[in-house]
């Protein structure tokens, strides 16, 4: 057996060019202050003894690691994990790598997120926050680039990538209406920050009930401690015991929408015949339910390409002005409305 060849290091290239091993590196990451004579001379015995510089060191060196950190509610909320999956498949195609922190909505992590701490090694943050204010968020913190995601109410100062929450509501209850549904419910309601998402969807709701001609019945608006599918099942099960004459539900996400289908099968509700459910998100198992669920898709692959587009331009230029992008959205019909 063979042993295996020692990786070529810069030590090597400099002897072999006769120059020090600190010329090799101001070559190597591009120093203005070096003869051209001799970058030359370096460069033709890096190609020769096929030298390749450590990525790692070349991008700490220049102040960068090559990280972008990503700072979501839950990584275990079916929106933010197929998010973070879409996100580190587009950084690693631009040689980047992603690390996750966890916020779980509590505003003194996220205001320790958005402090730099603990993604403090990061050239850049990605971040979702539940509970931290517009003011917060717009105060100074530090000087990494970050960029918001999702809706979080007048953020003017920060790159941001949103959604029409408001018109997704609407969207999603015009829908219900055009097809001749006239006791649309909602769940999703939240009575206690944070919930600036929840309050736009809910008004694109009622704009759609009152487009449509229909009165805002409160009773049909369902709360809610969280936007999972438990949640969803519990608020449809309360919903039929109360206003058993409900033939449709608006769920503010597909989780709730999922947990809706479940309750709407236990009571023995055929969905659409007797109740049509709509949700939010597309996430991929909505394709997977039964029936098939009818959602109004939020663009995340849109979303991720926006947020590393907007992070890159500005790591190279942090004098850029704030940029703001809405996030498309479409209407997504299938079995279930």
């Amino acid at each position: 057996m063979g042993t295996q060849r020692r990786p070529v290091t810069m030590r090597d290239v400099a002897m072999a060019a006769g120059v020090s091993p600190k010329t090799v590196s101001n070559v190597i990451n591009d120093y203005v202050h070096v003869r051209p004579e001799t970058r030359a001379l370096v460069q033709r015995y890096v190609e020769e003894l096929g030298y390749r510089p450590q990525a790692v060191g070349r991008q700490l060196r220049r102040g960068r690691t090559g990280a972008i950190a990503l700072a979501v509610p839950g990584i275990d909320m079916p929106y933010f994990a197929d998010l973070a999956g879409l996100l580190v498949s587009a950084a690693r195609e631009r040689g980047l790598t992603v690390v996750v922190e966890q916020t779980d909505g509590d505003v003194e992590r996220e205001r320790q997120a958005a402090a730099g701490f603990p993604v403090r090694f990061a050239d850049a943050l990605i971040f979702s926050p539940l509970s931290m204010t517009p003011s917060e968020l717009e105060a100074s913190r530090h000087d990494t680039p970050m960029v918001l995601i999702g809706e979080h109410g007048a953020v003017d100062a920060v790159d941001h990538v949103t959604n029409d929450s408001v018109d997704i509501g609407r969207t999603a209850t015009a829908h219900l209406t055009a097809a001749g549904r006239r006791r649309v419910a909602m769940i999703g309601y939240k009575e206690h920050p944070p919930k600036p998402v929840m309050e736009q969807r809910m008004d694109g709701y009622l704009r759609g009930l009152r487009a449509a001609g229909l009165p805002v019945d409160r009773a049909l608006i369902r709360a809610v401690p969280e936007w999972d599918r438990g949640y969803g099942a519990d608020a449809v099960d309360a919903l039929l015991a109360e206003h058993p004459d409900v033939d449709a539900v608006f769920a503010a996400n597909d989780a709730l929408a999922i947990g809706a289908l479940s309750a709407l099968h236990r009571h023995g509700r055929r969905v659409p015949d007797d109740v049509a459910v709509v949700g939010v998100d597309d996430l991929p198992e909505s394709r997977f339910t039964t029936p098939a669920l009818t959602t109004v898709a939020i663009d995340r692959a849109f979303v991720v390409d926006k947020a590393l587009e907007l992070i890159t331009s500005r790591l190279a230029d942090p004098d850029l002005p704030p940029r703001h992008v809405v996030a498309p959205h479409r209407l997504v019909v299938r079995e279930s409305a």
